[in-house]
């Protein structure tokens, strides 16, 4: 996913006509009068943190200002924030409008249905997950003639307006459509999307780009998103790994092993830290690789899973003992591994002449490594 700050989320919508609130981009203090001027913001006005996640009202990072100091010495609390583990390096300036309501209204896709979904809402401005489902409308669409105009009426009765108001939330969804089509969008969210006069407005904008789309659209190739250091050296790498707040390592095959893996942990006291998916790779040096990754982010233990389909059971013993001896002592931790499938005695007795505990059950398995790693089991 290629993740677009609130900022940029809003370029693509200036380009489809979206109506927005007058603002621009800053990166220090010393930019705020200048920006003021320039994009013809009044006062007050507000200042925001561009960052990737939500919550930035109650986490103090969205103030407002009545005078030019006061936006100065907003933007340089902000600017010394690290919110929820991400530092602010930029913040948006934006015109304060007089908001009659605020409703919610996004396009996305439902997986299950392999559809576009639309949802709206006439309660905006808090997450959509704490509305109550009775509240959300949601429009499945077929992609071939798209958002089509009594879908669009449809979710306009679902915010409870009538006249201009209407009719502006009409052409908003779309300019919405195109925006989720042409861009090649897997979400196109706006919370709160703003009534204002006889218009609405977009306040926010969240976009996420699909990553397997990114190539046509160069002009985000230099986004920050949400990825640790580490992940991102997995993405240059090709190497599915996500980094958690747990202490545990996990190493699996193939997503659902994976998912289930990290849920048998949970459910034995573990805390699941990263966890790596090795797909159906069948090379020694790549399982190297992946574990020599893993072994940067300092788990207290590891666990393997792997059940050998098309992967070879000592194709991962070999490829993980070789990575064992790469890593310094110093830095060494408890290792349990549970293999099972396609030459699993081979990949067994490579692991075990290691020293490296190998066991068969998997209730056993995950009690060892959740005990190796300080965990109750």
């Amino acid at each position: 996913m290629v993740k677009l700050a609130e900022w940029r989320g809003k370029e693509i919508f200036r380009k489809y006509g979206v109506p927005l609130p007058r603002g621009q981009v800053v990166r220090s203090p010393a930019e705020v009068a200048g920006a003021l001027q320039s994009a013809g913001i009044p006062l007050p006005c507000v200042i925001k943190a561009q960052v990737l996640a939500g919550g930035r009202g109650k986490g103090g990072a969205v103030r407002f200002a009545s005078t030019v100091a006061e936006a100065e010495e907003a933007t340089r609390a902000i600017l010394a924030l690290e919110f929820k583990g991400e530092k602010v390096r930029e913040v948006l300036i934006e015109e304060k409008l007089p908001i009659a309501r605020e409703l919610y209204v996004s396009l996305t896709l439902d997986r299950s249905r392999r559809l576009p979904l639309a949802m709206a809402s006439g309660q905006g401005g808090v997450e959509i997950e704490t509305v109550d489902e009775s509240a959300i409308t949601r429009v499945l669409i077929d992609p071939f003639p798209g958002l089509v105009g009594y879908e669009r009426r449809r979710l306009v009765q679902a915010f409870g307006v009538t006249g201009p108001v209407a009719k502006s939330v009409d052409d908003l969804l779309g300019r919405l459509w195109r925006i989720f089509v042409e861009e090649d969008a897997e979400l196109v969210e706006i919370n709160p999307l703003a009534v204002v006069g006889e218009r609405v407005v977009a306040l926010d904008a969240k976009v996420i780009i699909e990553d397997d789309a990114a190539f046509r659209h160069p002009e985000f190739g230099d986004v920050r998103d949400d990825r640790t250091p580490l992940e991102e050296i997995a993405r240059e790498k090709e190497i599915a790994f996500v980094q958690l707040d747990g202490n545990i390592g996990v190493i699996a095959n193939g997503a659902g092993l994976t998912m289930a893996t990290l849920d048998v942990l949970a459910e034995f006291g573990g805390k699941p830290g990263v966890f790596l998916d090795l797909g159906g790779t069948d090379d020694p040096k790549k399982v190297t690789e992946a574990f020599l990754l893993m072994a940067q982010a300092k788990p207290a233990a590891v666990f393997l899973n792997i059940f050998g389909g098309v992967t070879r059971c000592d194709t991962v013993a070999t490829g993980l003992v070789e990575a064992m001896r790469q890593v310094p002592d110093a830095e060494r931790f408890p290792l349990v591994a549970r293999i099972r499938g396609n030459n699993e005695a081979e990949g067994v007795a490579i692991l075990r002449s290691a020293g490296i505990t190998s066991l068969s059950d998997l209730k056993e398995s995950v009690q060892a490594v959740v005990a190796a790693a300080g965990g109750r089991a």
